[in-house]
């Protein structure tokens, strides 16, 4: 299926970020000196940093997190989305710490709920040289959260 949507606009300072999905690897930054996890890319709030994000390195992350808040676009507020209708936009907290938007996929929009499990799927779009992210529920952490597992 060709790509109609918008296409990302990559800031310089986020581009590992877009390259690591290429290689379906999901980066954050994160601090050299104290290990705190960082998205978008942001100086650590922990101590002194060193100039250029000299503190902070692009590190891969589990790409596994869960659902905070989330929305379902029943009617289509642009041409492009509108093959799409109804899709779940979410706001994911990650395993490590950061946040991050993007749609949750492969399930239907009314099984969503606030702390439901996900994991980052990789979809790459030839035609505009990305891959995107999206996000789709983890069963696998499902069913370890039912056992009593963390």
């Amino acid at each position: 299926m060709a790509w109609n949507k918008p296409i990302p606009n990559v800031e310089k300072a986020l581009k590992p970020f877009w390259e690591g999905l290429k290689n379906h690897r999901f980066l954050l930054l994160k601090c050299n000196e104290c290990g705190a996890w960082y998205w978008p890319a942001t100086y650590c709030r922990n101590h002194r940093n060193k100039p250029f994000f000299g503190s902070l390195s692009w590190t891969g992350a589990s790409g596994q997190g869960k659902i905070v808040s989330y929305n379902i676009t029943r009617v289509a507020m642009r041409p492009a989305f509108k093959d799409d209708v109804p899709y779940v936009y979410a706001l994911i907290q990650l395993s490590e710490g950061p946040m991050i938007s993007s749609n949750i996929i492969n399930c239907a929009p009314e099984s969503v709920y606030i702390d439901m499990p996900v994991r980052v799927v990789y979809r790459d779009v030839p035609e505009i040289s990305m891959t995107i992210p999206y996000f789709e529920p983890d069963t696998a952490a499902k069913d370890m959260h039912r056992r009593g597992q963390p």
